[in-house]
Protein backbone atom coordinates (compact mmCIF):
# COMPACT_ATOMS: atom_id res chain seq x y z
CA UNK A 1 0.00 0.00 0.00
CA UNK A 2 1.56 3.47 -1.26
CA UNK A 3 1.48 6.28 1.78
CA UNK A 4 -0.09 9.66 0.68
CA UNK A 5 0.53 12.73 1.90
CA UNK A 6 -1.27 16.04 1.61
CA UNK A 7 -0.12 18.82 0.99
CA UNK A 8 -1.02 22.55 -0.32
CA UNK A 9 -0.65 22.91 -4.19
CA UNK A 10 2.15 24.81 -5.63
CA UNK A 11 1.98 26.92 -9.03
CA UNK A 12 3.79 24.47 -10.35
CA UNK A 13 1.28 21.83 -9.80
CA UNK A 14 -1.51 24.13 -11.41
CA UNK A 15 -1.00 22.43 -15.38
CA UNK A 16 -0.51 18.80 -14.25
CA UNK A 17 -4.28 19.51 -12.21
CA UNK A 18 -5.78 21.58 -15.16
CA UNK A 19 -5.15 18.50 -16.65
CA UNK A 20 -6.61 15.89 -14.25
CA UNK A 21 -9.65 18.15 -13.95
CA UNK A 22 -10.23 17.76 -18.13
CA UNK A 23 -9.95 14.15 -18.23
CA UNK A 24 -11.53 13.53 -14.39
CA UNK A 25 -14.34 15.86 -14.05
CA UNK A 26 -14.57 17.97 -16.78
CA UNK A 27 -14.97 14.76 -19.70
CA UNK A 28 -17.13 15.98 -22.31
CA UNK A 29 -17.24 19.56 -21.41
CA UNK A 30 -15.55 22.40 -22.41
CA UNK A 31 -12.22 22.80 -20.24
CA UNK A 32 -13.36 25.66 -17.61
CA UNK A 33 -10.55 24.60 -14.93
CA UNK A 34 -7.28 25.70 -16.99
CA UNK A 35 -3.40 26.21 -15.21
CA UNK A 36 -4.62 30.03 -14.68
CA UNK A 37 -7.82 29.26 -13.16
CA UNK A 38 -6.27 26.91 -10.79
CA UNK A 39 -3.32 29.01 -10.22
CA UNK A 40 -5.61 32.15 -9.13
CA UNK A 41 -7.02 29.53 -6.03
CA UNK A 42 -3.73 28.09 -5.05
CA UNK A 43 -2.37 32.17 -4.36
CA UNK A 44 -6.24 33.36 -2.84
CA UNK A 45 -5.46 33.02 0.46
CA UNK A 46 -9.28 32.67 0.97
CA UNK A 47 -8.80 29.12 -1.05
CA UNK A 48 -7.01 26.09 -0.33
CA UNK A 49 -5.74 23.68 -3.17
CA UNK A 50 -4.88 20.40 -1.67
CA UNK A 51 -2.76 17.66 -3.37
CA UNK A 52 -2.45 14.07 -2.56
CA UNK A 53 0.89 12.87 -3.61
CA UNK A 54 2.84 9.87 -3.33
CA UNK A 55 6.41 10.51 -4.18
CA UNK A 56 6.40 12.72 -7.19
CA UNK A 57 3.15 11.61 -8.24
CA UNK A 58 0.05 13.52 -7.65
CA UNK A 59 -2.68 10.93 -7.05
CA UNK A 60 -5.52 13.05 -6.45
CA UNK A 61 -6.55 17.08 -5.40
CA UNK A 62 -9.01 19.01 -4.21
CA UNK A 63 -9.88 22.78 -4.13
CA UNK A 64 -12.50 24.44 -1.90
CA UNK A 65 -12.65 28.45 -1.29
CA UNK A 66 -13.89 29.46 1.97
CA UNK A 67 -16.21 32.08 3.22
CA UNK A 68 -17.40 33.21 6.25
CA UNK A 69 -20.38 31.08 6.69
CA UNK A 70 -20.04 28.73 3.58
CA UNK A 71 -17.30 27.08 2.08
CA UNK A 72 -17.38 25.74 -1.66
CA UNK A 73 -15.67 22.28 -2.97
CA UNK A 74 -15.11 23.59 -6.10
CA UNK A 75 -13.26 20.29 -8.01
CA UNK A 76 -12.07 16.82 -6.35
CA UNK A 77 -10.51 14.01 -8.15
CA UNK A 78 -8.16 11.10 -8.24
CA UNK A 79 -6.24 9.49 -10.16
CA UNK A 80 -7.58 6.37 -11.29
CA UNK A 81 -4.84 4.28 -10.43
CA UNK A 82 -5.38 5.62 -6.76
CA UNK A 83 -9.10 4.77 -6.58
CA UNK A 84 -10.43 2.90 -3.50
CA UNK A 85 -7.46 4.20 -1.00
CA UNK A 86 -9.41 6.17 1.05
CA UNK A 87 -7.32 9.57 -0.91
CA UNK A 88 -10.85 11.67 -0.93
CA UNK A 89 -11.98 10.93 2.36
CA UNK A 90 -8.65 11.78 3.20
CA UNK A 91 -8.72 15.42 0.92
CA UNK A 92 -12.72 15.96 2.15
CA UNK A 93 -11.96 15.22 5.56
CA UNK A 94 -8.52 17.50 5.70
CA UNK A 95 -10.70 20.56 4.27
CA UNK A 96 -13.76 20.01 6.50
CA UNK A 97 -11.67 20.32 9.52
CA UNK A 98 -10.24 23.41 7.98
CA UNK A 99 -13.55 24.43 7.75
CA UNK A 100 -14.90 23.92 11.03
CA UNK A 101 -11.23 24.92 12.86
CA UNK A 102 -12.15 28.67 10.33
CA UNK A 103 -15.84 28.76 11.89
CA UNK A 104 -17.04 28.05 8.50
CA UNK A 105 -20.03 25.15 9.43
CA UNK A 106 -21.58 24.70 6.10
CA UNK A 107 -19.67 23.40 2.76
CA UNK A 108 -21.43 23.34 -0.39
CA UNK A 109 -20.75 21.79 -3.54
CA UNK A 110 -21.96 20.59 -6.76
CA UNK A 111 -21.91 17.58 -9.03
CA UNK A 112 -22.97 16.01 -12.22
CA UNK A 113 -26.39 14.47 -12.12
CA UNK A 114 -25.09 11.38 -13.87
CA UNK A 115 -22.42 10.92 -11.73
CA UNK A 116 -23.96 8.32 -8.97
CA UNK A 117 -20.61 6.80 -7.81
CA UNK A 118 -19.77 10.93 -6.79
CA UNK A 119 -23.40 11.10 -4.81
CA UNK A 120 -23.13 7.57 -3.39
CA UNK A 121 -19.65 8.75 -2.10
CA UNK A 122 -20.34 12.33 -0.98
CA UNK A 123 -23.61 10.80 1.10
CA UNK A 124 -21.72 8.36 2.62
CA UNK A 125 -19.70 11.08 4.41
CA UNK A 126 -23.42 12.81 5.62
CA UNK A 127 -24.04 15.04 2.33
CA UNK A 128 -27.60 15.86 1.65
CA UNK A 129 -28.96 16.89 -2.09
CA UNK A 130 -30.43 20.36 -1.10
CA UNK A 131 -31.42 20.96 -5.16
CA UNK A 132 -30.77 20.41 -9.00
CA UNK A 133 -30.18 23.09 -11.21
CA UNK A 134 -30.47 21.75 -15.04
CA UNK A 135 -28.21 22.48 -17.35
CA UNK A 136 -25.60 23.68 -14.91
CA UNK A 137 -22.74 22.73 -16.81
CA UNK A 138 -22.70 24.48 -20.00
CA UNK A 139 -26.25 23.75 -20.38
CA UNK A 140 -25.13 19.97 -21.02
CA UNK A 141 -25.87 18.44 -17.97
CA UNK A 142 -27.59 18.89 -14.69
CA UNK A 143 -26.38 19.29 -11.06
CA UNK A 144 -27.17 18.23 -8.06
CA UNK A 145 -26.37 20.72 -4.72
CA UNK A 146 -25.11 18.94 -1.82
CA UNK A 147 -23.73 19.94 1.20
CA UNK A 148 -22.98 19.65 4.99
CA UNK A 149 -22.70 20.87 8.20
CA UNK A 150 -19.09 19.89 9.64
CA UNK A 151 -20.60 20.63 13.52
CA UNK A 152 -22.64 17.09 12.63
CA UNK A 153 -20.67 14.08 13.04
CA UNK A 154 -20.47 11.53 9.89
CA UNK A 155 -22.41 9.12 9.82
CA UNK A 156 -21.05 6.05 11.81
CA UNK A 157 -19.87 3.93 8.60
CA UNK A 158 -18.13 6.95 6.90
CA UNK A 159 -16.27 7.23 9.99
CA UNK A 160 -12.47 6.25 9.30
Amino acid sequence: MQDYRLEPARIADAARLAAMSHALIESGLRPAWGAARIGWYVRHPESVVLTARSDRTIAGFAIMRYADELAHLNLLAVDPAHRRRGIARRLVTWLEETALTAGTFIIGLELRAQNVPAQDFYRALGYREVGRVPGYYQGIEAAIRMERDVRVSRPTAARS
